[in-house]
């Protein structure tokens, strides 16, 4: 560091400044390359570290963020074009006695004041921090009085320090309550070198007020239109420049990815695409998922802009029954990322406080929800008031999730990346790594997944029934589920989700498949015949699942018989 850094804005160094160009220069490029060539840009001054037209625009689109910025106009001046920063300096002196009367005013000066209505009491500018690692910055320049509550805000795609900001919006601001007086004024036609966008001086009250025309109309009498204007509005800004907010580096330290397949939880997900979670401390700002079909050639498939609220358990998650409300003891769950928060049992159950427990592997995670998050120490919380297996997870409900198992909150932080449904079950390789360094940093994670796509999956039947017939026949019986649109109560069925409707029916003994047979209801038959046929003898297992023709049979659900 240097010991005389304070001086260099005010210095002669050139350490960052090269890249700068002149006003005058840009100017100048943005008029030839709309066609108008040779303008007068030597009545230019001023630095621009950046500007950015990221749009097809006019020249005059292109211009007008610049001259407001640095307070310039353009005029015409014997057929040419120029440019020149404002002085608010009067080029020419008019004496009242000298002017005549126009037809369309009732007396030779008219002097105009506009409301206070009118009046913009804060004025905003957004820009280009040029000292702060180039973010939008916004600048406000409020007036003393107070009186005026209309705010104007503008944004100028420029670099510009924070100073320089404040100062043009401070300049806007005197600006706008000066040229609240305006004055409308009608010479005869020996003055017509003066011309719009000239500074015209006039005597009020014993001493000279300066107005800047802003348009003549020619006729038998010159009749001007002008606005005042002070000399000091464009005087450079003394004010002392801010110390730069520069953000501290951070190394790119290795992100922590987790592929979750899930089930649709809002039903407007993409069905086959797998969800991805990501942390990191510190977050590099933004996490890029590359992807290939072998560990070259890779692409960009998602950029992941926050971090996910991600821990591990601490506490064993005992079985439960799904979809009722579990009231066991507390799951303890340590963050790596993210904090959590206890919302109302009716927030739950409109979708609040979502979460996914699992053992990293994609496509085994129970999903439920919670009620209360107790916060026990920083990062370490208590979550209680559970509701199991949702989204079609209550097979996974039935096993013991130990401690060190995976915890992730089910929010926006965790999108979806891109898989083509061809791609579904097929072994592809993920790069993951902060998104400011290339794919080949050692920074990036290495993965290979390949996901079966769950959203597609049907949910397992329920209030699967068996009854023996006095034939000694079996009856099946059983109520499906919808992965679509179900939670609607005005509907008389729920809808099918799948193509049609079919079910796939094993006969299990001692483990083995003895029988599988189709359905196209809820119900089967189970003859005696066939079980004769079949060699079955109590104890044995009936398995019943929903097929999809994308998907196959989706969890089996069991009776014992």
């Amino acid at each position: 560091m240097w010991s005389d850094a304070p001086n260099y804005y005010r210095g002669h160094w050139i350490n960052g400044r090269t890249n700068a160009r002149s006003l005058a220069s840009v100017v100048a490029e943005i008029c030839e390359r709309s066609g108008a060539e040779n303008p007068d840009v030597s009545g230019l001054f001023g630095v621009v570290r950046g500007y950015s037209v990221d749009s097809v625009s006019s020249a005059r689109s292109a211009l007008q963020p610049l001259l407001l910025a640095y307070g310039a106009e353009a005029v015409e001046r014997e057929g040419k074009l120029q440019f020149r920063n404002r002085t608010g300096l009067a080029s020419a002196t008019v004496d009242e006695a000298r002017v005549v009367f126009s037809g369309a005013s009732s007396a030779p000066v008219e002097h105009v004041r506009a409301a206070q209505a009118e009046m913009a009491g804060r004025l905003r500018l957004s820009f280009v921090d040029a000292d702060g690692d180039y973010e939008t910055r916004s600048e406000d320049a409020v007036f003393p009085d107070g009186s005026a509550e209309v705010v104007s805000a503008s944004e100028f795609p420029l670099l510009l320090t924070r100073t320089e900001g404040r100062a043009i919006t401070e300049r806007w601001l005197a600006q706008s309550r000066v040229a609240r007086d305006g004055l409308r004024i009608a010479l005869p036609p020996s003055r017509q070198d003066i011309g719009a966008g000239d500074v015209i001086a006039l005597d009020a009250e014993g001493r000279p007020v300066n107005y800047r025309v802003d348009r003549v109309t020619l006729g038998d009498a010159q009749v001007l239109e002008a606005v005042r204007v002070e000399p000091e509005q464009y005087r450079p800004s003394d004010a002392v420049n801010e110390p730069a907010e520069i953000r501290p580096f951070a190394p790119p330290t290795p992100v922590f990815p987790l592929f979750l397949d899930l089930p649709l939880l809002r039903g407007n997900e993409v069905e086959h695409a797998p969800h991805l979670a990501v942390a990191a401390y510190p977050w590099p700002g933004a996490a890029a998922v590359y992807s290939a079909s072998s560990d070259a050639n890779y692409s960009l498939n998602t950029l992941v802009n926050a971090p996910a609220t991600v821990g591990v358990t601490s506490s064993t998650l005992l079985p439960a029954k799904p979809a009722v409300l579990d009231n066991s003891a507390p799951l303890r769950v340590t963050l790596s990322s993210g904090t959590l928060s206890s919302v109302a049992f009716a927030d739950v159950l409109n979708g609040a406080n979502v979460a996914a427990i699992g053992d990293g592997t994609p496509g085994r995670w129970e999903v439920f929800q919670f009620t209360e998050a107790q916060l026990v120490s920083p990062g370490v919380y208590d979550l209680s008031g559970r509701l199991r297996g949702q989204a079609g997870t209550d097979h996974l409900a039935e096993d013991i999730w130990p401690a060190g198992s995976y915890f992730v909150l089910l929010d926006p932080a965790v999108p979806q990346i891109s898989l083509n449904a061809a791609d579904r079950g097929l072994s592809r390789h993920y790069r993951i790594g902060p998104a400011g360094r290339p794919v080949d940093d050692p920074s990036y994670s290495y993965r290979v997944e390949a996901f079966d796509g769950i959203g597609l999956r049907p949910l397992s039947p329920v209030h699967l029934r068996a009854e023996v017939l006095p034939s000694n026949d079996i009856a099946l019986s059983w109520v499906r589920r919808t992965r679509i649109d179900g939670d609607s109560w005005q509907s008389v069925e729920v809808p099918l989700g799948e193509d049609t409707e079919l079910y796939k029916i094993r006969v299990v003994q001692n483990g083995a498949v003895v029988r599988q047979e189709t359905a196209t209801q809820p119900n089967w038959t189970y003859a005696a015949s066939a079980q004769m046929s079949d060699g079955v003898a109590s104890p044995f297992t009936i398995e019943v699942a929903q097929v999809s023709n994308r998907f196959g049979p989706g969890i089996f659900r069991k009776v014992d018989l």
